[in-house]
């Protein structure tokens, strides 16, 4: 991209509607629109104050084209940092089209995914971490999927990692200042207080990495697999749960061949629940294939609901060991127990094989996915499970696999760094190790750039933005 050239692009969903909006950026955009607008208090945009908003018509030549609100914001003063305008049409597509033609025969091209926000980071209105947020906030789809990515768009994930890698710095620089006089034998940077400041920043990056198993979830949605024999019940409960006729549920096991997928926010989380093949022998080639894919969907999931038909339940030692043996496949996700059809069986049975579960420390809730009772105990229990309490707190949480691996890299490099300090490695060995750390953070909020990072990030951006 060409960081010169004046761009436009349309900022709001095409198709016809009540205002349209145009976004331009760059060194000319005010005096070009200037050719284009004419305002009724008959001053021209390049005389006029910035972040000042006036009322016009547009015209093509003697043509008028519609009645227009024009924003104007002069550099650095501007969301890009250069000279900027925002023109609201009204939304109807032959409009929409003639305006877009009019400015790009007029030294005017169309924006790239993302150069308005790839602008702003080039010209220190804020770091990448900061404008990845951006793209976040915009396909924010739940409350704390949200208040993430507000949270990081404000700056205090990058607040945070260069306070460090400030300080890591200053040790960095007295090693190398060091090596110039190697020969004298002398120690600028105290290795005692290095050994503080590492273990400061090893505490700060492991809750980092750590709080990405909850950042990842609440962005993406956290996968529930629902499982279990066929006609348990479980596209009964998918039904249910997303209160809608989504899976087709007849009396004849083996109907779901294939994972079912749809997604509900309980509490401002978004959950993703899937309905799976039941689980059994069977000769048929492609219900086979369908539980092969049930296995493949509890490797991935966060939760699994194994669902029981209580009434068709053969001994409670049977189910234990049949649940045991399913959980061993899959220990590193949450198992929950559902006793469905509760409401056909006698309640201290129910109890007994509850408490018969529960003992090997697996969550049981007795539902009735047909009847549409038992699930808001469920619900509540799942929205438990995602710790929003840091978030809620306002502390920090990672959400992009990109910062994520950066700071395990960089948690290794330190890491090493304490290891040398500890074997009493010398200084030139100990810079490597640092810089290698500096780096990994630097490319977090892209103190540390290369162009293909840059086009990756940015070329998944909306054009507009």
């Amino acid at each position: 991209m060409k960081m010169q050239d004046n761009i436009i692009a349309l900022a709001t969903p095409s198709g016809m509607g009540a205002i349209a909006v145009f976004r331009l950026s760059g060194k000319d955009v005010i005096e070009i629109t200037d050719r284009f607008f004419r305002s009724l208090s008959g001053k021209p945009l390049r005389e006029v104050e910035g972040h000042t908003i006036h009322f016009g018509l547009l015209y093509d030549g003697d043509e008028l084209i519609d009645e227009v609100l024009v924003s104007v914001f002069k550099a650095p003063r501007s969301y890009t940092g250069e000279n900027a305008v925002e023109i609201s049409v009204h939304a109807s597509p032959y409009i929409q089209k003639r305006v877009l033609e009019w400015f790009l025969r007029n030294n005017v091209r169309m924006a790239g995914p993302g150069e308005f926000t790839l602008r702003a980071f080039i010209n220190g209105k804020m770091d990448l971490a900061q404008a990845e947020a951006i793209a976040d906030l915009i396909a924010a789809d739940n409350k704390w999927a949200h208040k993430a990515a507000l949270q990081q768009l404000r700056g205090g994930f990058s607040k945070e990692l260069k306070a460090l890698r400030s300080r890591l710095v200053e040790f960095a620089s007295l090693i190398e200042l060091e090596l110039d006089f190697a020969e004298e034998d002398v120690e600028f940077a105290k290795r005692d207080d290095l050994k503080k400041l590492i273990d400061e920043m090893k505490t700060v990056l492991r809750r980092l990495i750590d709080s990405f198993k909850t950042g990842n979830a609440i962005k993406n949605g956290i996968p529930v697999a629902i499982t279990g024999p066929p006609n348990a019940g479980k596209s009964t409960l998918l039904n249910a749960l997303l209160n809608e006729e989504k899976a087709i549920v007849t009396e004849i096991p083996g109907t779901t061949r294939d994972a079912i997928e749809d997604e509900l926010i309980l509490n401002g989380i978004k959950f993703r629940f899937i309905d799976t093949a039941g689980i059994r022998q069977t000769g048929d080639l492609i219900e086979k294939m369908g539980i092969e894919r049930t296995f493949e969907k509890m490797k991935h999931a966060r939760v699994i609901l194994y669902l029981i038909d209580i009434v068709r339940n053969d001994g409670e030692m049977e189910l234990l060991n049949e649940i045991k043996k399913m959980k061993s496949r899959y220990p590193d996700a949450r198992w929950i127990v559902l006793l469905n059809k509760s409401d056909l069986i006698d309640a201290s049975r129910l109890k007994k094989t509850a408490d018969i579960i529960q003992n090997e420390e697996i969550p049981v809730f007795t539902v009735s996915a047909k009847q549409k009772t038992g699930l808001e105990p469920l619900k509540e229990f799942l929205v438990n499970l995602v710790e929003t309490g840091d978030l809620a707190a306002g502390q920090t949480v990672v959400t992009n696999v990109r910062h994520w691996e950066a700071l395990r890299k960089a948690l290794e490099a330190i890491e090493q760094v304490e290891s040398g300090l500890d074997a009493g490695l010398s200084g030139d060995l100990l810079a490597v190790d640092l810089r290698d750390a500096l780096n990994y953070l630097g490319e977090i909020t892209g103190d540390i750039t290369t162009d293909d990072l840059l086009d990756h990030i940015f070329g998944n951006f909306c054009i507009g933005k």
